[in-house]
């Protein structure tokens, strides 16, 4: 198995479905791997995008300051399988001279990478995976995506526009 850095290429609401997307892309092609995510996981994202702090700890905030509290250090995020149309990643935390893996939701493990600031890796074959939406569209193919998120009004990005 082979990861591929990537980064957060932006959010959409997906008005088929109502549900955000955070939509990543590889660092070394076009290549874009959208996952759709809950509405506070893709406000949580959107916040760190954009540089707001909340008033107090969201959940990432928490995770960070526990993590840090006991000693550990976030060293990488990876976006790891797609099974049962569910995604899965790990986070992987240094903790006295031990690398430990975590099993997390991407959404979370998203915002967790962005607020530490570490690398965001995907395994290579998820970038690779046909994803047909209900129309039949391949929604792993970028000019495919890009033409269905073209027909989001602006408006309808609401509080996910960056």
């Amino acid at each position: 198995m082979s990861t591929i850095k990537a980064k957060v290429n932006g959010l959409a609401l997906d008005m088929a479905t109502n549900s955000p997307v955070v939509i990543l892309s590889s660092s070394d092609s076009d290549r874009l791997l959208p996952i759709w995510i809950g509405h506070y996981e893709a406000l949580a994202i959107a916040m760190e995008l954009s540089g707001v702090t909340s008033r107090r700890p969201l959940t990432h905030d928490l995770l960070k300051s526990v993590i840090t509290t006991m000693g550990g250090k976030v060293q990488k995020v990876e976006v790891t399988e797609l099974k049962e149309q569910t995604f899965y990643a790990k986070i992987y935390i240094e903790m006295n001279g031990t690398i430990l893996k975590v099993d997390a939701r991407p959404s979370d493990s998203i915002a967790l990478a962005l607020k530490t600031r570490v690398p965001l890796y995907v395994e290579e074959e998820l970038f690779q995976l046909k994803r047909p939406d209900k129309e039949g569209l391949d929604l792993s193919d970028p000019e495919t995506l890009k033409e269905r998120l073209k027909r989001i009004n602006p408006e309808d990005f609401g509080k996910y526009s960056l």
